[in-house]
């Protein structure tokens, strides 16, 4: 499986809980540390971790190791590192605390409606 169908289960799975306002950021050659990064958000601490854990369920059904899951504590960020893709996943208050879009602005995003169809 390469990189972009990678970002396209993570968009599914993350759409299948009901995730809200997701983004792919393409950074490639922007950062060193992934190809793409997603961000999204869930309303409550128990949708972000439901969310979560449907991720590293279709990554590592998938066939993906899962190579780093933070945060899933206390469902506030939770980070999942898949290797290209690096999974953000907020709790909606603090996605606008945190504001990584506006730290990576000069990555291009990627069309996520047309993943979903």
């Amino acid at each position: 499986m390469t990189a972009n169908e990678l970002v396209q289960l993570s968009v599914k799975a993350a759409d299948d809980k009901r995730a809200e306002d997701i983004v792919v950021l393409d950074v490639q050659g922007i950062s060193l540390v992934a190809d793409y990064f997603m961000i999204c958000h869930g309303n409550s601490e128990k949708q972000v971790e439901a969310i979560a854990r449907e991720l590293k369920d279709q990554a590592q059904e998938s066939g993906f190791e899962v190579r780093r899951l933070e945060g899933l504590e206390q469902s506030r960020w939770v980070l999942i590192d898949l290797g290209d893709v690096i999974v953000h996943v907020f709790h909606r208050d603090d996605r606008s605390y945190y504001n990584l879009e506006k730290l990576w602005g000069d990555a291009p995003t990627l069309n996520v409606a047309s993943m979903l169809t």
